[in-house]
């Protein structure tokens, strides 16, 4: 396979080329020269949002079986790829999110649920806009048949520059009581990022099109299986101390954002780990078992000193120690 990343040097983008390089496919990233490409790729460099941005990307030689975009800003900026790259490239897979649903999305909504409202002509916009934004822009230059939508949900795995499940292994690893949110049999639904990569590639090779949700099935973990995994990886003398919702809550402590991963039962957990997923299944999703993943994360991690990269577009995750021993008591 010939493939054209843009991005392809961070965590999603990565990954595919990481994987579509194990498969012996010939990759071309498109970045702005923050990062390291990986190994064996060939590099264009060129800032999209610039004016001139993609020069690099016109002046190339040749053309592409399938071209992969991570974007998540201004959707023009999927809009004027797509339109150099319609007669040029085979097939456009945008990297899009679960959050295109209009919210609140019920519990087992497919990929013909309500969306958000947007354009694909928008400069600044929130992030469900500029996601939904995006996947308008691909499929209007290179048509619904070429276009595949990857709406993918919660994404953790090597790599990971968001800080959610490095953020968990690294304070399991310090030790000692551990706010644990509960219920601890909670199901969880998420991806790691090299399932997700193996799932582009095939679906691109078989030619496939249109929105997929992309997280493990429901309940492919739960929250007490992923962090009593951090804990044997880690090899901490942690004790996980497993806490009410409304504690924590009470404690104001935020889900999501300074407990990473987890939200109580309710609206926002029937968005985020009850997706219906059945129709990537059937197209031959498979996700690795949780154990693993935070195996290797925590691999990778220690690779770095322990501290992982952070997109300068998110805010850091976790609570503070302070909030910690408040919501525990001590």
């Amino acid at each position: 396979m010939r493939l054209l990343i843009l991005g392809g040097t961070e965590f999603a983008g990565r990954a595919v080329a990481d994987a579509a390089l194990a498969r012996g496919g010939q990759v071309t990233v498109f970045h702005r020269g923050r990062h390291e490409p990986p190994a064996g790729v060939t590099s264009l460099l060129g800032d999209r949002t610039a004016p001139g941005g993609l020069s690099a990307l016109a002046d190339a030689p040749g053309s592409w079986d399938v071209v992969v975009d991570t974007w998540a800003d201004a959707p023009v900026a999927v809009r004027d790829a797509a339109r150099l790259l319609a007669e040029r490239a085979g097939r456009y897979v945008y990297v899009s999110s679960r959050s295109v649903y209009a919210w609140p999305p019920a519990a087992g909504l497919a990929e013909d649920g309500p969306l958000v409202t947007a354009s694909p002509d928008a400069t600044d916009v929130p992030y469900a806009e500029a996601k939904r934004g995006g996947e308008l822009a691909a499929a209007g230059k290179f048509g619904e048949e070429r276009t595949l939508m990857a709406r993918v949900g919660l994404l953790i795995g090597p790599g990971e520059n968001v800080g959610r499940l490095p953020w968990w292994l690294n304070r399991i690893a310090r030790g000692g009581p551990v706010l644990a949110p509960g219920p601890r049999d909670l199901p969880l639904q998420y991806i790691d990022a090299r399932d997700l990569a193996a799932w582009i590639l095939d679906a691109a090779e078989a030619g496939l099109s249109g929105p997929y949700n992309l997280v493990s099935p429901p309940g492919h973990t739960t929250m007490g299986d992923l962090l009593d995994a951090c804990v044997r990886v880690t090899g901490s003398d942690a004790e996980l101390r497993w806490t009410e919702p409304r504690t924590i809550l009470d404690a104001g402590i935020e889900p999501w954002s300074q407990l990473p991963i987890w939200t109580p039962p309710g609206e926002m957990y029937d968005a985020m780990h009850r997706a219906d997923v059945s129709k990537a299944v059937a197209a031959g999703l498979r996700c690795r078992p949780a154990a693993e993943t935070v195996a290797d994360t925590w691999a990778w991690l220690r690779t770095l000193g322990g501290t992982a990269p952070q997109r300068a577009d998110r805010a850091r995750v976790g609570v503070t120690p302070e909030q910690e021993a408040k919501a525990l008591g001590l």
